[in-house]
């Protein structure tokens, strides 16, 4: 791919400067510390948005383990421990890279159940209701257990037990930590509107703090089922008989059936190509890893390691990528199922000419000018992701999620864990946003049995003479993309480490609405008024003292040319790079 060099960009007033990577300067009011060493590692790495996650992932590497043991143990942990968004009530993806070259991604999505009709969240006249947000008729048909048994099937080392008990433990009684007492604090008593969800966590009808202890007596049994059934365990006999009552009481649609037939997919990865490294990501029904190859097609054109990271040029450049990546994502991207997409299209270098030719190096331009390039064949962020690379260089990267803060709240009476409302992600009004303003097209309409489109992104980077080089993704919702093509950029672009790129500000765009967001103290007043000048809105998001007006919670693992480890978790969370 040709690439517009330094003297180019000079003469186009993109740069002032050498074609060194530029070092960042990071606003005074970031509040975030850009100068964190990594946590550093010989042999393997977890990193985490839990400590006790990481620490139990850690465990089973130095037991023996391999990335897939550690992932899966892993991702049971954080069922227990991040309740937001760790599950088993939900589903994701997994991203595997082995140390001999091979890939795979495994598709673990929720599926709409049988009983699903594409207008079945419209109300008499048409309109939109709440009920793909809200109640038992947003779940869609959990994901992870058989995600996880099958990728522990087909590539675990050791014994499927030993990486389930370590989540029983937690789950029978856990000293809360400062991460889970925010989250808890964050959610409160929203939580009291199901009672089963509020005897677990506000007993005695408070918020536990830290240093309390949270009992969760049910999952720890439908784990025990879990344990010694494996996949079975949660989709037969006495869990998914629970799950089947919880959704009889509450007007759902998940039967029996709808459990016992749920499948996970093997795919292909997405792979593509960025300053001479191949990039993995997740295919449909992902749009992460076409959605990044399109962002980078674009950008591959212009030499951004010589602008000053973050002036308005860059962010510029950034914005108008986004908004063409986005236009395409929304309009055509859905479950491979039950539909044609034209990735190989999408994603070629010759389609990112086409679509970078589009691009006003001085301007904006407006997101309603920006439809799709291709015609079209007739996320609070509360999912969470962890990243793994085992003493063998096998590398795993694994993203999940409820969808909403703690789901639809309501735990399965019984069982003891949180149900998603994963059945918003997709088009239940085409044309219309969802909760995360995301607007997207008939391909991702509901039909019985289908994937929801989705963001998540778990991604692999590997240099061009095949080292493994670095392992990440994130939470966010609809930023998700963005958020991890930024971190790619930070490392391959600017020559940043892991902890600088990972804690360094960043900003989103997604086609519509038509605004950059912004996180709070990340630009400075003369980079805002320089992309409005341009005529960018650039919005902030939320305020300082806002639930969560950050930007995702990166979770990345470098590898470095003598082999050692580098992890750095995101310091907008409380998470934890524990290597050994």
């Amino acid at each position: 791919m040709t690439h517009l060099r330094c003297a180019t960009l000079l003469a186009l007033a993109l740069s002032g400067a050498a074609c060194a990577p530029r070092a960042p300067v990071i606003p005074a009011e970031w509040p975030f510390a850009s100068d964190t060493a990594p946590v550093r590692a010989e042999h393997g790495m977890v990193v985490s948005t839990d400590r006790y996650a990481s620490e139990v992932g850690v465990g089973i590497l130095r037991a023996g383990g391999n990335a897939v043991d550690a992932a899966v143990a892993t991702a049971l942990t954080l069922a227990v421990v991040n309740p937001e968004a760790g599950n088993i009530g939900g589903g994701g993806f997994l991203l595997l890279r082995l140390a001999d070259g091979r890939a795979a991604a495994l598709d673990f999505r929720e599926r709409a159940p049988r009983a699903a009709t594409r207008d079945m969240y419209l109300d008499a006249n048409g309109q939109l209701t709440n009920a793909s947000v809200e109640g038992h008729r947003a779940v869609g048909v959990p994901g992870t257990v058989a995600g996880l048994w099958e990728a522990h099937r087909k590539y675990g080392k050791l014994p499927w037990a030993d990486l389930v008990a370590p989540a029983i433990r937690l789950a029978d009684g856990l000293v809360v930590r400062e991460r889970l007492a925010l989250s808890l604090t964050m959610i409160g008593t929203k939580l009291n509107d199901f009672p089963a969800t509020a005897r677990i966590f506000l007993p005695a009808g408070r918020v536990l703090g830290v240093g309390d202890t949270l009992v969760q007596r049910d999952l720890a049994e439908t784990l025990r089922r879990i344990q010694t059934g494996g996949r079975d365990g949660f989709y037969a006999g006495r869990t998914a008989d629970l799950v089947a009552a919880e959704m009889r009481r509450g007007g759902g649609l998940i039967t029996s059936e709808d459990l016992a037939v749920y499948q996970p997919a093997w795919r292909e990865p997405i792979r593509f190509t960025y300053r001479g490294d191949t990039v993995l990501s997740m295919p449909p029904s992902s749009s992460g890893g076409v959605t990044l190859a399109m962002i980078a097609g674009i950008l591959e054109g212009y030499d951004l390691g010589a602008i000053q990271w973050h002036s308005a040029r860059h962010l510029h450049l950034l914005t108008e990528a986004f908004r063409r990546a986005y236009a395409d994502r929304n309009a055509l991207l859905g479950d491979p199922d039950f539909g044609t997409m034209p990735l190989a299209r999408l994603a070629s270098p010759q389609y990112a000419v086409e679509r970078r030719a589009t691009i006003a190096l001085d301007r904006a331009t407006p997101s309603r000018d920006v439809g799709p390039g291709v015609s079209a064949p007739a996320e609070h962020p509360h999912t969470t992701h962890f990243s793994v690379v085992d003493s063998a260089g096998n590398a795993v990267a694994v993203t999940t999620t409820i969808n909403s803060f703690y789901g639809i709240r309501a735990v399965v009476e019984g069982a003891g864990f949180l149900l998603n409302n994963e059945m918003d992600d997709f088009s239940a009004k085409p044309g219309s946003p969802n909760q995360f303003g995301l607007v997207q097209g008939a391909a991702n309409a509901i039909a019985p049995g289908k994937r929801p489109l989705s963001a998540m992104s778990p991604t692999i980077v590997v240099t061009g003479e095949g080292r493994l080089r670095l392992v990440l993704g994130s939470p966010g919702g609809s930023t998700i993309i963005t958020n991890v093509f930024q971190n790619i950029s930070n490392v391959l672009d600017f020559g940043m480490g892991v902890a600088r790129a990972v804690g360094a500000p960043r900003i989103h765009h997604q086609h519509l609405p038509d605004e950059i967001g912004y996180e709070p103290g990340s630009l400075t007043a003369e980079t805002i008024a320089a992309l409005r000048a341009m005529g960018h809105t650039a919005k902030v998001r939320g305020s300082p003292d806002a639930a969560y007006p950050y930007i995702g919670d990166i979770q990345a693992i470098l590898v470095r040319p003598d082999g050692m480890r580098e992890g750095a978790s995101d310091p907008r969370r409380h998470g934890a790079a524990i290597g050994y």
